[in-house]
């Protein structure tokens, strides 16, 4: 059996940071926890702090740390400047650092996953599991409740198992430090995605990576439209971006299709719905159909029509796709606040969405997509142009996102059709606009009008409501 340590190779990767103290930046995927003896952890975490101070490291500013800070206690408890002194004896070249470094990690990641897996089996029998990776007598332990469902269990798995992966490195650093990152991210191109549908907000501010970006508006207004069409112009216009994962909550996956294909083939979506109607689709309207479906099928478009689906699903989700697919370039969901959101004891739902907001973000951030949430406005915006107070639950969702997008009818119509209204409440970034859509309801589409002026030619009521009755009421 392979041993899971090796202290020997342990010995020969402090001592050759002894001896140069410069090839700690050859390492520095190297963590203190990757040292299986704790004197050994401790020592490498003194030498990273000193690196991080652009200290030398030799064996005389190393025993000087320890004694500045009245810790030369601790230094003996170590092994003292004898044990210093043998670790820098065994080194005969500090050129194989790198590859001895290696061998230590990867010996650590075994010996992890040997901890993980004891986790595992604690948290599917029910018992105790320690909340450490790192193998401590005196972890505090954690009993672990009974999981609501099985996407639960899940996740909690996948969270010890995402736990063996290595620690960020990162640390707090000077403009002098991090000067050569900064350039090569000037020089880098920018991690946005076009929508390539909506001319002026891409020549305004395109889809950020990292985002969490709320479409919210009352029904009838097309944020599902407006969703559909985003994932299918993120899929089509960022080649190489990765997958668009659409979750509709409320339309099964041929509701969807049927929607984006009408979009694509410009076929009359009522005439899709009825399968045709009384006189079926005609041989051009079939061309058309199975041309925007082959274009679809092209794009790498996901969807799932689950009900209630929870904000762990989605993270394991997009956890596999990235396994298989190596990156994603969007999820969708369709929408916040009817998706499975168990309230905790003590926590009221406002709370308890914000936990999901903020844990959107955050795998926004970390996994490098943009998360886009459909989100309801209160009744509030049936007399007044929408704020971000209207937000349903809106005090984690204001704060959480970082673009807050208001599709709003004021009753104006053109050409029989409704004027939505686009207005950018919240900017990260960017700061805030409006725009103007055509809303062409039977194509499932919007068209860009321009922005000069309040209805560009259309009949704007006063009475919101009053013109319901034209063709722009559909939805």
């Amino acid at each position: 059996m392979t041993p899971l340590n090796d202290l020997e190779l342990e010995m020969a990767v402090l001592g050759a940071v002894l001896l140069e103290g410069d090839c700690i930046d050859e390492i520095y995927f190297l963590e203190p926890r990757d040292f299986s003896q704790q004197r050994n952890e401790i020592i490498f975490g003194v030498m990273r702090y000193l690196r991080d101070r652009n200290e030398p490291i030799d064996l005389q500013t190393l025993a000087g740390h320890f004694e500045l800070r009245g810790k030369t206690a601790l230094l003996m408890r170590l092994g003292g400047i004898t044990y210093l002194s043998q670790m820098a004896g065994v080194v005969a070249t500090t050129r194989n650092i790198k590859r001895h470094a290696q061998i230590v990690r990867s010996k650590a990641h075994r010996r992890r996953a040997i901890e993980i897996s004891k986790d595992i089996v604690e948290i599917s029998s029910g018992g105790e599991f320690t909340i450490q990776i790192v193998p401590n007598p005196d972890a505090e332990k954690s009993k672990v409740k009974e999981f609501d469902n099985d996407e639960d269990f899940f996740a909690a798995v996948e969270d010890r198992v995402y736990d063996l992966r290595p620690q960020k490195t990162s640390k707090m650093r000077s403009f002098a430090e991090s000067k050569k990152e900064y350039f090569d991210h000037l020089k880098s191109k920018a991690a946005k995605l076009m929508t390539g549908l909506f001319q002026q907000f891409d020549a305004w501010a395109m889809l950020w990576i990292g985002w969490l970006y709320i479409i919210a508006g009352r029904p009838g207004v097309g944020k599902t439209v407006k969703a559909l069409l985003l994932a299918y112009g993120i899929a089509k216009y960022n080649k190489n971006a990765g997958p668009v994962l659409f979750y509709s909550q409320e339309m099964d996956e041929n509701e969807v299709k049927d929607r984006m294909v009408s979009a694509v083939a410009e076929v009359n979506y009522n005439k899709l719905i009825n399968k045709g109607g009384e006189f079926g689709f005609t041989v051009e309207e079939w061309a058309r159909i199975e041309q925007a479906y082959a274009e679809l099928e092209g794009l790498p478009i996901f969807v799932q029509d689950s009900a209630g689906v929870t904000i762990d699903e989605i993270r394991a989700t997009a956890r596999q796709f990235i396994k298989e697919y190596g990156k994603i370039s969007a999820i969708i969901v369709d929408y916040l606040q009817i998706m499975e959101i168990p309230q905790r004891k003590g926590e009221n739902r406002t709370q308890a969405i914000g936990r999901v907001t903020r844990t959107a973000k955050t795998m926004a951030r970390n996994m490098k997509f943009v998360m886009i949430m459909l989100s309801q406005l209160d009744r509030a915006v049936d007399e007044e142009e929408p704020k971000l107070r209207h937000l349903k639950e809106s005090g984690s969702i204001e704060q959480d996102a970082d673009v807050v997008e208001f599709l709003y009818w004021d009753g104006t119509l053109k050409d029989g059709l409704r004027v939505i209204r686009s207005i950018f409440a919240k900017g990260r970034n960017v700061g805030l606009n409006k725009f103007r859509y055509l809303f062409k309801w039977w194509h499932q589409k919007f068209i860009e009008l321009d922005k000069d002026g309040d209805d560009d030619g259309g009949a704007a009521n006063s009475k919101r409501g009053a013109a319901k009755k034209g063709r722009g009421a559909k939805k």
